[in-house]
């Protein structure tokens, strides 16, 4: 059975920086990829960034580029999110889930299985 659990988050000002970390188990990086999704209160859940099975390639939400980066170390099965430059709108549970495909997408996280509890992420103003 495919889990992930998540933990890094925490309470920032504006303009700091957190790293969110995404262990995965019951799964490899071979065959599946690893996304961010996050969920503000009131708000729908939306895709922050992805990295595809074997590293072969990332995407990230127009809202979080160049802010954002996503990386991962296979020998300790984790996922990382370093997230700079911290907005107020970046608040909310942070959510990382694993796909079963070689490429990955934020447009949807249907695909992903495997969430963990979520880590929250508030930025103050």
């Amino acid at each position: 059975e495919v889990q992930l659990v998540e933990s890094g988050g925490g309470l920032v000002q504006t303009g700091g920086s957190l790293r969110l970390s995404c262990t995965l188990h019951g799964a490899t990086f071979d065959d599946h990829s690893i996304g961010w999704f996050r969920q503000a209160p009131g708000k729908e859940r939306e895709g922050v960034s992805c990295i595809s099975s074997r590293n072969l390639g990332t995407s990230y939400a127009d809202s979080v580029k160049g802010r954002f980066k996503i990386s991962s170390d296979d020998a300790k099965m984790t996922v990382y999110l370093q997230m700079d430059n911290l907005k107020p709108e970046d608040t909310g549970v942070y959510y990382c889930g694993a796909d079963y495909a070689f490429g990955c997408t934020i447009e949807s996280g249907t695909t992903y299985v495997g969430w963990g509890q979520g880590t929250q992420v508030s930025v103050s103003s």
